[in-house]
């Protein structure tokens, strides 16, 4: 008997952040994401931005985080490490970006490993660690 396997697609990534307004202003502003939804919710609310299939979802803090955000290119405990924007020129992102391109690790060329990768990791404005790269092909 086959299974039919159904077709998946990463839909969103769902982040709890202390300001969410300054969270979709830096990735509307930046990364090209568009308001989506809100959800009125509790006492406040979800906001989805998004930006071609992939959707960012925004809610508001309820705790204090239990560690110090992360540097360098993310944490290295168990969970996400970074999120990653692919671009067409990673100098032109960070000059775009101005002062808001908070740096923490990079930027770094991987030509020895595939011509023409290059990579810098940025801070949100919440502290979650953001890759910019270019250059990025998949193996053959």
């Amino acid at each position: 008997m086959a299974v039919l396997l159904q077709h998946v697609v990463l839909h969103h990534l769902a982040v709890a952040c202390q300001d969410p307004a300054e969270m979709e202003r830096f990735y509307s502003k930046y990364f090209g994401f568009k308001p989506a939804r809100v959800i009125p919710i509790d006492k406040g609310e979800i906001v989805f931005l998004r930006c071609g299939e992939m959707r960012i979802e925004f809610f508001q803090a309820k705790e204090k985080a239990p560690v110090a955000p992360a540097g360098g290119d993310g944490p290295w405990y168990p969970g996400f490490r970074h999120m990653s924007f692919k671009v067409d020129d990673v100098d032109a992102k960070l000059a775009e970006m101005g002062k808001d391109a908070v740096i923490t690790l990079g930027p770094f060329s991987f030509d020895a490993v595939i011509p023409g990768w290059r990579t810098v990791w940025v801070s949100d404005p919440e502290g979650n660690i953001v890759e910019i790269s270019q250059g990025y092909t998949d193996q053959t």
